[in-house]
């Protein structure tokens, strides 16, 4: 990515364009899901999804293992310690199965990044939502990442964050299910599916399909 910093004050009147761009917001540290749902609260109030159609804060989900009293007992058992006349001694301990907890870390914090189109409602939601600091970008105007910055940073890989959410209405477009509607009701980015409630033979039925097998009910 080339050189970016956060933008001057005097920004000036916003150059207007018709097509959504990839753009990138600094934040105070902390800052960046507040301002992730603040900008989509303001989008939805004001109808302009087709002016800001992505706000994300790319996330990486780690497997963490949990202590439990299980595996700390199994620790202790296998410290030394004189052995045991036993019949039992020689017999295998199993193993308790380890538990994992999943750990989400943010991959750029400080930054969000919105796909918009630039226009001066635009600008103003983003660099007036609290937490920001500014766009980022050379010179005293934000600058969209280029289609290289874009697939190098590879925030196209998180787009779902923000497209499909609880209760959206979405059409399966390939699959067994091609061409039925459904709502739904969880997303698992991890695994690129989402859970589905939809109608079949008259009763309401949870389905899981992939993420690229739907899309959006306008």
């Amino acid at each position: 990515m080339s050189e970016i910093r956060p933008e001057a004050e005097n920004v000036g009147k916003q150059e207007a364009s018709t097509e959504a761009k990839w753009y990138v917001l600094h934040t105070y540290s902390g800052y960046e899901k507040k301002v992730k749902d603040n900008i989509i609260k303001q989008v939805d109030n004001r109808g302009m999804r087709e002016l800001i159609e992505e706000v994300l804060v790319p996330v990486e989900i780690t497997d963490v293992p949990v202590e439990t009293k299980a595996t700390k007992e199994s620790k202790e058992s296998k410290a030394p310690k004189k052995r045991r006349k036993s019949a039992e001694q020689d017999e295998p301990e199993q193993e308790p199965k380890q538990k994992v907890k999943k750990v989400e870390s943010k991959l750029f914090p400080c930054y969000v990044y919105v796909k918009m189109v630039m226009t001066d409602e635009t600008w103003y939601i983003c660099r007036n939502t609290r937490g920001v600091t500014g766009f980022v970008g050379p010179g005293s105007k934000p600058i969209p990442l280029t289609d290289e910055e874009v697939r190098n940073l590879g925030v196209s890989a998180y787009s779902e964050t923000s497209k499909f959410k609880t209760g959206d209405l979405v059409r399966l477009k390939s699959g067994p299910l091609a061409g039925e509607e459904g709502v739904v009701d969880s997303v698992d980015l991890t695994e690129r599916t989402m859970v589905l409630t939809v109608m079949m033979l008259g009763r309401p039925t949870p389905a899981t399909v992939s993420l690229d097998d739907v899309e959006s009910v306008l």
